[in-house]
């Protein structure tokens, strides 16, 4: 990974833009894992052996027929693999690029209980989707209109996969959105490199393509639009909120200029149209230990951040992001320190310099207690990825009922209210992973269609 400054002029400040040449910035958020070539593609899908109880089936939440599609691939048949990916998972493109496979799929593979590497099945998976999208192939055809109208509100992977289920079916459906662009975290929440070329947008708009589908971009639930109206107003409505709100620490001076929620600053990297104008630190500060921090340590580093440091206050086992995901960090120069929490934020001119950090260790119940050591890492930047939280207020005074400040519900993903259904990470027990939340999208789909054809 490229990372020479400019010059050390730009370099001397402590937070700027530009640091790096347009070579470095193109390589340094370059695809991460390049789309197999069609002998790629056929040598491994050679190596699986379409195991007839197949484990990495049982370990994909959608339920993929991994077996079928690679053989499909083996066989020449690119187009019927990405079918039999969209009939379990219509977000399998973005999916085959961001979900945890190490820990999923590919860690169930066979080929483990030999110590061989496991079949690459995301890169697979990618391989057919993509080759689908880009000759816009499209194998599903609207039934005819039912006469019933859903409103979902949400276009964030469940919200989407929701949709496109129940369009299918022949209903009508009105798609809410606060952000003026669709995709959820897919478009506003992703590492770039992750996800080039615009391509969670063509995945929407592929997804669209069904028809049916009435768009209505930068609308919020509870400021635009309300639940109860919707109640009245559409047979039944589904949830897909996200979870809204960030996690503050709750240390003095957490408020300084240069501290960030991470979350809020991805967003901006995926947006922006010339890297070389986002500002970044010298000496950058992470805190937190899931996916969040590992992206946006990893992205600082790759706009030319010379020091970054993730902190986190658990071990590596504890860590949400995968053990894959945090060497990809720590190959791009990211360090990672565990076992320590946030203490003191020190700054000067109103602007963040050091922050202070407390060693802390497990006591007999696994409270984390301070060590009596500390520590201080010198930082221009830093960015709180803490964990967010779902923002309630947004449901009004419809009576939602909540389960650990989430929407309570059902194995059918129904709420306490009869026409309302909710799924993804605004649900109890969300997982926090594109492909669960296209699961939530699913199973809602097929319990509001029952419910619709049952008269409801």
């Amino acid at each position: 990974m490229s990372s020479t400054p400019v010059t050390a002029a730009k370099a001397a400040s402590g937070v700027a833009s530009g640091r790096l040449d347009a070579d470095a910035y193109a390589e340094n958020f370059s695809d991460l894992h390049p789309l197999f070539e069609p002998h790629e593609a056929l040598v491994e899908a050679d190596r699986c052996y379409f195991c007839y109880d197949a484990p990495c089936v049982q370990a994909c939440p959608t339920g993929i027929d991994i077996p079928m599609f690679i053989r499909q691939i083996a066989t020449g048949n690119t187009l019927g693999s990405a079918e039999t990916i969209f009939d379990a998972n219509i977000l399998g493109g973005m999916c085959a690029r961001v979900c945890p496979t190490e820990t999923l799929c590919e860690q169930a593979c066979v080929r483990h209980e030999a110590e061989e590497k496991p079949v690459r099945i995301g890169r697979l998976q990618r391989y057919a989707t993509d080759h689908a999208i880009r000759e816009d192939v499209q194998f599903y055809e609207r039934k005819d209109p039912t006469g019933k109208h859903v409103a979902v509100v949400g276009a964030g992977p469940a919200g989407l996969a929701c949709a496109h289920a129940l369009a299918r079916e022949g209903h009508a459906v009105t798609l809410y959105d606060a952000k003026k662009k669709l995709g959820g975290l897919n478009e506003y929440g992703i590492a770039a490199y992750k996800t080039v070329d615009d391509f969670a947008q063509k995945e929407v708009d592929y997804i669209l393509a069904i028809g049916g589908i009435e768009l209505k971009a930068g609308v919020a639930l509870g400021r635009d639009i309300h639940l109860a109206t919707l109640q009245d107003d559409f047979d039944a409505v589904f949830l897909s909120l996200g979870m809204g709100g960030a996690n503050d620490l709750d240390i003095k001076d957490a408020d300084l200029g240069g501290v960030h929620d991470a979350i809020d600053f991805i967003a901006d990297i995926r947006q922006a149209p010339d890297l070389s104008a986002l500002p970044v630190g010298r000496s950058v500060v992470v805190i937190g230990g899931g996916m969040t921090a590992i992206d946006i340590a990893s992205q600082v580093k790759r706009l030319g951040a010379e020091d970054v440091t993730i902190v986190y206050r658990r071990g590596a086992p504890d860590m949400k992001a995968s053990e894959f995901e945090q060497h990809l960090a720590q190959t791009t120069g990211v360090r990672i320190k565990h076992w320590a929490i946030p203490k003191e934020i020190i700054g000067e001119g109103g602007r963040v310099r050091s922050i202070v950090f407390d060693y802390v260790a497990p006591d007999a119940g696994g409270a984390l207690t301070p060590t009596g050591e500390s520590f201080t890492l010198a930082a221009d930047q830093v960015f709180k990825a803490i964990g967010q939280n779902f923002l309630e207020d947004a449901l009004g005074s419809a009576g939602v009922a909540l389960k650990r400040g989430r929407i309570a519900v059902d194995a059918d993903r129904r709420t306490n209210l009869e026409t309302v259904w909710a799924g993804g990470d605004c649900i109890e027990d969300g997982l926090d992973l594109t492909v669960a939340a296209v699961e939530d999208g699913k199973i809602a789909a097929r319990a509001i269609n029952a419910h619709l054809a049952s008269g409801g």
